[in-house]
């Protein structure tokens, strides 16, 4: 049961973060394009007005995904209790590929929120 507990945990840590930073980017978005912290790609860098966009519309995604995929994490791994380690190890894995493809798949609609919306 403590395996499948820090597997879950671990599991449970890149929805957090979506909702945390989900929330930032919401409520204080980085005032100034910048290198360091952000949505930082090349069409969100090119002005105030999409780097603003950026981060309201990440931070929406963000923050309705990972409420999402929160619980879906805890779902996902109630069938390994009781099982082996192997199983454990591989559903919880295939929990986190999920969980990155949901994260990056947010990057695509952004940038095509932002192609659309200023014509870049």
């Amino acid at each position: 049961m403590g395996f499948w507990l820090f597997l879950t945990i671990c599991n449970l840590l890149l929805p957090a973060l979506m909702i945390v930073f989900g929330k930032v980017f919401l409520k204080k978005p980085p005032d100034t394009i910048n290198e360091i912290y952000g949505y930082r790609t090349s069409r969100s860098k090119q002005n105030q007005e999409t780097w603003k966009f950026a981060h309201l519309y990440c931070g929406k995604l963000w923050w309705k995904s990972g409420w999402i995929m929160l619980p879906s994490a805890v779902i996902g791994m109630l069938p390994a209790i009781g099982n082996n380690d192997n199983v454990m190890g591989a559903l919880s894995a295939v929990i986190v590929i999920i969980e990155l493809l949901v994260m990056f798949m947010t990057i695509f609609c952004v940038e095509k929120a932002l192609s659309e919306k200023f014509d870049i």
